[in-house]
């Protein structure tokens, strides 16, 4: 069975950054997703189609097909007195390159990197870990299945786009989601 949209993939993957192992599954435990459900980057998914179980194949995603280019107004400086719990001063999580979960005005959650330590400020980059980098990827297509139910259940939700976990369609609703509840 080859790699399609709408089938269950395993795959072992190597990612390389600057000449360094930036990310790769631990052997034995291939990472698995549901090809075409937006699950992992469009392009890794592009290069893999087609493929069958035991081929190989390397590709390069540069930034803009990966996680994007770095945005200079997410990196932004924040007043320390926001990190202040019960009065005082965090000060065990205020370090540079610790990564801080946030929200913005409107609930948002986001992650951010403390990239300076001021006397009265923080300086926290909101870009994604990636963003600006060229990602070199080495991928083995390990098994292609027919999903389940219970592999659509698992990706949170029935998988057929209407973001409801609780869908009866059973994946089978076709196009708008009409009739899923």
């Amino acid at each position: 069975m080859k790699v399609e949209n709408s089938k269950m993939v395993a795959v072992n993957y190597t990612l390389t950054v600057d000449g360094e192992i930036a990310d790769q599954n631990q052997p034995g435990k291939p990472l698995e997703f549901i090809c075409g459900a937006g699950m992992l980057l469009p392009k890794f998914e592009g290069a893999i189609l087609g493929k069958e179980p035991g081929e190989k194949v390397s590709f390069t995603l540069e930034p803009k097909d990966g996680y994007g280019e770095v945005i200079a107004e997410a990196v932004v400086e924040l007043p320390k007195t926001i990190f202040m719990i019960d009065g005082k001063l965090a000060e065990d999580i205020l370090f540079v390159g610790n990564v801080v979960p946030m929200s913005d005005a409107e609930g948002h959650r986001m992650n951010g990197i403390i990239r300076e330590v001021k006397e009265e400020t923080i300086t926290m980059d909101f870009n994604h870990p990636m963003a600006g980098k060229t990602l070199n990827f080495d991928v083995e297509v390990v098994s292609v299945r027919d999903v389940t139910p219970e592999d659509l259940m698992s990706a949170g939700g029935c998988g057929c786009g209407c973001g409801e976990h609780d869908c009866h369609c059973e994946g089978d609703c076709g196009d708008g989601c009409e009739g899923c509840h």
